[in-house]
């Protein structure tokens, strides 16, 4: 899941008054949209059938120009990534024939989902880029009603950029929030990191130049955030470490020596002056001994934290209450690679209790009943059987979910995807009018996840036992193993408790181990290594070997908490606080990854950027 970041589209300065009408109009929009909802549906529906007709894709299930709900529900199949891999293929191949769209692709989104270890690739169209444009304009329309004269002020955000590559055919491959940045008429005026900062590709130097600018700015920041939840504590422990340095900046108006890149430093330059008074403000407040409000005492004004702490980021909630008191903490927009999605339109609610209404302008959406056993998901299609007529009527559409319900999100997008399978699950949780609103649950098998990555419980699998094969020659097995996200550390890491059957008398080498981590590693998937090797903002792997009987005593632990001895199976990830500390207390060692997995931009069968 990814979110929208605020940015200015032009740099006309809106007077009061207009600012006042424009979202009076979005407002309005936001009631007829939500009231009329079936009827957009519809007519969205229809107008992307309409403008496809002809595409390959669209011809090859005989939906022969229709553009009915009936008929494009009875013969287009629910599809997931892998039943449209082959033409995705075809299109970053060069082949510009119309496959999936009948607008050209203009660019490749790559999805955080991953296959087979690469990225997804997802198609997108210039119009695309209007429609995220729209969303955005509808989310600060609503912020601002809670939050009013934010455009008297600046943002404090922490955005940053990824690599990207071109498919053989000439497309780039990019993440949404990367192209975005990169787009002429992103104009950053209104936030406190100047353009050059944020595309910097070292983490290092952008991460540094980005706060520098912020802390220069202390008094004019309303509001402060970043994509995650995860990549603003990361900047608020990077500033406990690097505080000091910061301070001489800006008390000598120079910058540090290890920020080399000279865009950078010329954008920079006309930010920072030296300033004693504001470098001595910084210090005392940063050399107390606790940080606790942080956040509000070297920026005073702000107003709220803009984080996505939904999902797998809620799990940072506390250290983010932490940092910065009592400020609301807010997630303002839903969307994907695949799409846009929807919007908070209670900003002030708690964290637990976020809900997004899906705007039903920005593509046709259905939904796929969850069901639950066990508390492992249980979805109503399986892949194989996808083609059953009487399955695909399984699905519901917008207006026919049911309050309390848990479904997957399945889009049908104006840029070339039909029926797709998101791999969001929602849970039904109100309304707006006729509109539902969703709280987001998880991503359907994902396990772990620490910023953007997503590791799934068969990836997981794989990867133990690659490391497995390493311990094989020193006459070792797992016999068990689970994980967790540890989020303690500043960037958070994935553990992995091993037990082992030894059937050596001989002591295993630490280096073993520190192989088995790396092999763990390598096996994961794309966007995990470049949050390792490359945005650093994943750290180490951790394998923690714990006592023989370990396992016997967690099922122990489980059963007494009420799960059924017949049916209980190793969590292959723990996240309750008991089960993490029963498996600490029986930790006989502890390794970490020495270097970091391999990782380069783009697919492997690509030939990279230079």
């Amino acid at each position: 899941m990814e979110k929208t970041i605020p940015g200015r589209e032009d740099n006309k300065k809106s007077t009061d008054c207009s600012i006042a009408e424009d979202n009076k109009a979005v407002l309005q929009f936001i009631e007829e949209v939500t009231t009329n909802v079936d009827e957009v549906q519809k007519r969205v529906l229809a107008e992307i059938l309409s403008r496809n007709a002809n595409v390959e894709y669209l011809q090859r299930h005989n939906l022969n120009g229709h553009t009915d709900r009936e008929t494009f529900k009875k013969v287009i199949p629910v599809i997931t990534y892998e039943d449209i891999q082959p033409d995705i293929n075809r299109i970053a191949n060069g082949d510009k024939s119309p496959i999936l769209c009948s607008q050209p692709i203009s660019e490749f989104f790559t999805s955080s989902g991953t296959s087979g270890g690469e990225r997804k690739l997802m198609p997108i169209i210039e119009e695309d880029f209007g429609r995220r444009s729209q969303l955005y304009n509808l989310m600060i329309s609503v912020v601002s009603q809670s939050f009013p004269d934010l455009e008297k002020g600046k943002g404090m955000y922490f955005m940053f950029v990824k690599s990207e590559a071109k498919t053989p055919g000439g497309l780039l491959a990019r993440p949404a929030l990367t192209s975005i940045f990169k787009r002429p008429h992103f104009l950053n005026s209104n936030h406190t990191s100047p353009i050059e900062t944020i595309l910097c590709l070292d983490s290092y130097q952008s991460m540094y130049s980005q706060m520098l600018c912020g802390l220069c700015q202390n008094k004019e920041v309303l509001h402060v955030g970043a994509v995650f939840a995860s990549a603003f504590i990361r900047a608020m422990r990077f500033l406990e470490k690097h505080w000091s340095l910061l301070c001489n900046d800006i008390r000598t108006g120079t910058i540090n020596a290890q920020i080399t890149d000279p865009a950078v430093r010329e954008a920079v330059m006309k930010i920072l002056k030296p300033d004693p008074e504001l470098a001595d403000f910084i210090e005392a407040e940063c050399s107390k001994s606790s940080w606790q409000g942080i956040v509000t005492r070297l920026w005073p004004n702000t107003k709220y934290v803009d984080v996505v702490v939904t999902g797998t980021m809620s799990q940072y909630i506390s250290t983010l209450e932490y940092y910065s008191s009592s400020l609301p903490l807010v997630s303002t927009t839903y969307a994907s690679s695949e799409c846009s999605f929807g919007i908070n339109l209670n900003p002030l609610c708690k964290p637990s209790e976020v809900s997004y209404t899906l705007i039903p302008t920005m593509g046709y959406f259905e939904f796929l009943p969850i069901h639950r056993i066990n508390n492992e998901v249980k979805d109503s299609i399986s892949v194989s059987e996808s083609q059953n007529e009487k399955e695909q009527q399984q699905l519901v559409d917008l207006v026919d979910v049911k309050i309390g319900q848990e479904y997957e999100l399945v889009v049908t997008t104006y840029s070339g995807l039909y029926r797709y399978r998101v791999g969001d699950v929602l849970r039904v949780a109100g309304y707006k009018n006729n509109a539902p609103q969703f709280t987001f649950i998880c991503r359907e098998n994902v396990i772990l996840s620490i910023d953007s990555d997503k590791t799934d419980e068969v990836e997981l699998q794989n990867a133990v036992k690659n490391a497995e094969s390493v311990l094989i020659p020193f006459n070792a097995h797992v016999t068990d193993y689970t994980s967790y996200a540890d989020t303690s550390t500043i960037p958070g890491h994935y553990v992995v408790f091993l037990e082992l059957r030894v059937n050596s008398s001989t002591p295993i080498s630490p280096s073993v181990f520190e192989n088995c981590c790396l092999s763990i590693e390598e096996s994961l998937n794309s966007v995990y290594r470049q949050g390792r090797a490359s945005d650093k903002s994943i750290g180490p792997l951790e394998i923690r070997i714990v006592e023989i009987g370990t396992f016997d005593k967690l099922m122990d632990y489980c059963i007494s908490l009420g799960a059924s001895i017949n049916q209980y199976k190793t969590p292959r990830c723990v996240k309750l606080t008991p089960l993490i500390e029963l498996l600490n207390s029986r930790v006989v060692s502890s390794h970490f990854s020495q270097t970091c997995p391999n990782w380069i931009p783009g697919h492997k069968q690509w030939n990279n950027m230079n």
